[in-house]
């Protein structure tokens, strides 16, 4: 289990970076039209410099990246159930990308854009974890239909 856990978390911090990499493209692309924002100007400001702000976000997506992939052993935990695998999943998630999301601007300092931020990561948690659900459950069933 150790072993597997370090390996997701190595795997996910380049991952994450890349991840958090073609975010701030496919963004630039979207609201800033002509130029390339590696990141938030808020974060910029925050920070001092963009190469600060920059190299900053690059670690938190490094470690969003680690948090996400190292916490995937959960699902491997055939003892537990699936709201405990759920819950506790969502729960480490949630402490990594909300401090994450706050620190690097992505979300507004306020208790609005916290609380906001906060209900499209539980909407999009929701949605990817049942798209997740069905799709199992439509190959569980699958498998059982080949069975004698």
């Amino acid at each position: 289990m150790k072993k597997t856990l370090l390996s997701r978390i190595l795997l996910g911090i380049p991952l994450g970076i890349a991840l958090g990499t073609l975010i701030s493209i496919l963004s630039s692309w979207v609201f800033s039209g002509e130029y390339y924002a590696a990141c938030v100007p808020a974060m910029v400001q925050a920070v001092g410099s963009e190469l600060k702000a920059v190299t900053l976000q690059t670690a938190l997506c490094g470690l969003l990246g680690a948090v996400f992939a190292g916490a995937s052993v959960i699902w491997d935990m055939e003892t537990w159930s699936i709201l405990k695998q759920t819950g506790l999943y969502f729960l480490l998630t949630s402490l990594a990308m909300l401090p994450v999301a706050y620190l690097t601007h992505w979300m507004a300092h306020s208790v609005i854009g916290v609380l906001s931020y906060a209900g499209l990561f539980t909407a999009i948690f929701l949605v990817v974890w049942l798209a997740q659900y069905f799709a199992w459950r439509r190959r569980i069933h699958r498998l059982n239909q080949t069975l004698p």
